[in-house]
Order: structure tokens, then sequence, then C-alpha cells
């Protein structure tokens, strides 16, 4: 059972590759005391590559680096996390302006699109990797009704210009999948497969 994961993880030193906010309240529900340390390495995709292979490789990067630069003993874990928003194949990142915003909102209106949250974690030397999928439907909506959320701030830093724990959620008609996955961490998945690596 993936509870399981909360006393293995008692003893053990744990490491968030991530300053999102929202990850660090997920993480939360795994372990009561972690360290976060942000990795800072450029985030290199090759072209053509999936988008649902995207966030792995990213995730497996931030993992690394950040594992390598605290010299991770055997008794540290280190998860690395990285999400995009896809429809019909395209990624959309986090909007670098308002009118970014606007554009990738007005796509995402109407249409069922996929959320793809990659986690590596690091333990004992070995890198183990795994994916969150997670689609979402969002109701039309006007530019007006855009552009007023918008003017909230909040879909800046965001994958896909919108959160769905926040107003965004407003613009949401159903998900297939795990919630938490869309705000960032599939992190039931991630309890259940940490279970299994540290038992190994």
């Amino acid at each position: 059972m993936s509870y399981a994961v909360r006393k293995q993880l008692r003893n053990k030193k744990v490491i968030l590759a991530s300053a999102s906010p929202r990850r660090k309240e997920l993480m939360r529900f795994l372990v009561n005391e972690f360290e976060i340390i942000p990795a800072f390495g450029d985030e290199v995709v090759p072209k053509d590559m999936n988008p649902q292979d995207v966030p792995v490789h990213l995730a497996k990067l931030k993992c690394s680096e950040v594992a390598k630069r605290c010299m991770a003993d055997d008794n540290t874990v280190v998860i690395g996390c990285d999400t995009v928003v896809s429809l019909k194949d395209k990624i959309f990142g986090k909007p670098k302006n308002n009118r970014d915003a606007l554009n990738m909102l007005r796509q995402l209106q109407g249409e069922t699109h996929y959320v793809y949250s990659g986690v590596c974690v690091f333990y004992k030397g070995e890198l183990y990797t795994m994916l969150g999928s997670t689609a979402v439907s969002f109701y039309p909506a006007s530019d007006d009704e855009l552009e007023e959320y918008i003017k909230t701030g909040e879909p800046m830093g965001k994958a896909g210009a919108y959160a769905i724990q926040g107003f965004g959620g407003l613009l949401v008609k159903s998900i297939d999948g795990d919630y938490n996955n869309v705000v960032g961490l599939p992190v039931s998945l991630l309890a259940q497969r940490l279970a299994e690596i540290i038992d190994e």
C-alpha cells in the first residue's frame, strides 16, 4: 500500500528539486520534513520529442543535477518533477506575457487537453522515472472572460496559463485522471512507486 511510504521516508533525507509552492504542499502528504533544493540547469529538450516524454526528460535532468550537487548518499531520496500541458501534440509552457497567456487560453477553451507530469526519483545511485497523465476539458469562454482571468495574474508562471487549484478551476468542465497531477505532482503515483523503490 502506498500509504506505507510515510513510514519508509521517516528516517530518510528527502530533497525536492523544485521551488514550486504547489509541489511543496503536495509533498507534505508523503513526508513532514524535507529540503527544497531547486535545479539550476538549462531545460534543454531534444527536437521532435513527444509531449509526454518531455516532462520525464526534464524531471530526470533536474533530479540528476540536484543529486550530484548535494552529494546524495544511500539515505537520501531526491525527487524531481516537471509538468507540461499539451493540446493536439503541441506543448503549452509558461506564458511570456498577458498576450501569450490569452493566446494559450483561446486555444484551450472548449477543448480537451492533456497534462503530463514527469517525476524522477534518485535513490541509492539509481534513477527511477514515472509519468502522470490527466485529460482536462475546458468550457467554451469568450475573450472578455479570459482577459478577466488573466488580470488576476494567476496564469503567469503556470504551464498552459492556468491554475486548476485557483480561479482557473472555473474554466474546467471535467477532468479524467489525477487532480493532483494537474496541480503539478502526481503524488499518489509517486507514493506507490516510492514504496516499491525503497522496499527493493
